[in-house]
């Protein structure tokens, strides 16, 4: 029955979203005044209920990559509906074997991919396959990281979320190591008895901190040194997003695991997968049954997911793409220097940017200054001193130079104020 004509209003979805799914989580947004409720979706802009229209430079994370509802995955998803369901998960299924066959091979090194859900299950199965490949337990990442809510995804994530959650795993199980310090890996690697190393190639929730040259081939070469796998968390940072489809391509380093998720989606049916080696996959081969997920790989959301593959790799989005991380390049240098007391570092690669501000809550402050200028950005919420500002793929150039502007304004208002006192 479609009860549209008696939807909730903006305020009464506020208060029940209050009441039943996320109270903490509404007051804060209230507080900052992006208390949004999004309705209409089109490209890379929404609407509020109250029919406020912002130019999204969020994407959820890179969900929505190629844009809210693109019309060649609508329309995948559509064709698919006359003819598909989730699908069974024990039997073979021609979506995903066609999409494995395409993620395998537009991913170096890789043999298998195993689908999920989301990227928290991915995660917890990249590491339960180190796991099982090395007979070891302990795992190494990233002071900081961020990889997902899920049992082996929150311990290996940032410590206080975690520890809320009871989470932490026994003592010493899993080590946090600042990112970018390839001599605290090699520390804590030495005893031999890591499974694994998992590192977001450019760190996403502390505000997009980008790898120093050589960093990753360090790691790389002291996973190689011990016996310990390398996993790449790829969830934010891949599909493009950097240049190349991952970003790790940018460091000439090979994984043994790559975690996709979010974007791959296409913003329309959930989906995840996790890219295994022959070494880290080799369980596949003999116990078909290892790992299950009902829903992983859901035969509705594999021609999605393999749409975007498409429309990502097209040479016409990777030339959109250079001219977009050009552009921005030039528009944040020139309001580095308008703004150089407020504005204090740009980390951009690609299309991944995080931007630094000159108060510990500058981030927060942008947040809320950007979506009075119809902006939405958020900050890093691991930092939030930094925002994450994340042009999407095909993102048009009227649309980026109008970000740019709003940005400008926002920095002269926010920078002024705090400068003020």
């Amino acid at each position: 029955m479609d009860d549209r004509a008696h939807w909730p209003t903006r305020e009464e979805v506020l208060r029940l979203a209050e009441e039943h799914v996320c109270p903490d989580r509404v007051r804060t947004l209230t507080g900052l005044h992006a208390d949004l409720v999004i309705g209409r979706r089109e490209g890379y802009r929404m609407w509020d209920l109250d029919g406020r229209e912002l130019l999204d430079l969020h994407l959820n994370g890179g969900t929505f990559n190629l844009g809210h509802r693109h019309p060649a995955l609508v329309e995948e998803l559509r064709v698919a509906l006359d003819r598909l369901d989730i699908g069974n998960h024990h039997f073979p299924s021609a979506e995903r074997a066609l999409l494995a066959e395409q993620l395998v091979a537009l991913t170096p090194g890789m043999r298998y991919a195993v689908f999920g859900s989301g990227g928290g299950e991915a995660v917890d199965l990249a590491l339960k396959s180190a796991r099982r490949a090395t007979g070891r337990n302990r795992v190494v990442s990233a002071t900081g990281g961020y990889h997902g809510h899920t049992g082996l995804a929150l311990a290996a994530g940032d410590e206080r979320a975690a520890a809320a959650f009871g989470s932490a795993g026994a003592p010493g199980e899993f080590v946090h190591v600042p990112f970018n310090d390839a001599a605290a890996v090699e520390a804590a690697c030495a005893a031999g008895d890591v499974a694994a190393v998992i590192l977001e190639t450019v760190p996403a929730t502390v505000g997009f901190v980008p790898p120093q040259p050589g960093y990753l081939a360090e790691v790389e070469a002291v996973c190689h040194r011990h016996g310990t796998a390398l996993v790449l968390d790829e969830v934010q940072t891949g599909l493009g997003r950097t240049g190349p489809l991952w970003a790790f391509e940018r460091h000439g380093v090979q994984p043994h695991a790559v975690i996709t998720a979010k974007g791959l989606s296409g913003g329309l049916y959930p989906i995840s997968a996790t890219l295994l080696d022959d070494w880290l996959g080799g369980w596949l081969e003999d116990d078909g049954w290892g790992h299950v997920s009902t829903f992983g790989g859901a035969e509705l959301g594999c021609p999605v997911a393999r749409r975007v593959l498409d429309l990502t790799t097209d040479p016409a989005t990777v030339e959109h793409v250079e001219s977009l991380v050009a552009l921005f390049a030039d528009g944040l240098a020139d309001l580095r220097r308008r703004h150089p007391e407020w504005l204090l570092e740009v980390r951009q690669t690609g299309l991944v940017i995080g931007l630094r501000f000159a108060h510990p809550q500058g981030g927060m402050l942008m947040t809320g200054a950007l979506l009075t200028a119809g902006v939405w950005a958020i900050y890093a919420g691991f930092d939030p001193s930094c925002l994450q500002f994340k042009p999407g793929l095909l993102l048009g150039v009227d649309e980026a130079r109008a970000a740019l502007a709003a940005l400008d304004t926002a920095c002269a208002q926010v920078g002024g104020a705090v400068a003020g006192g």
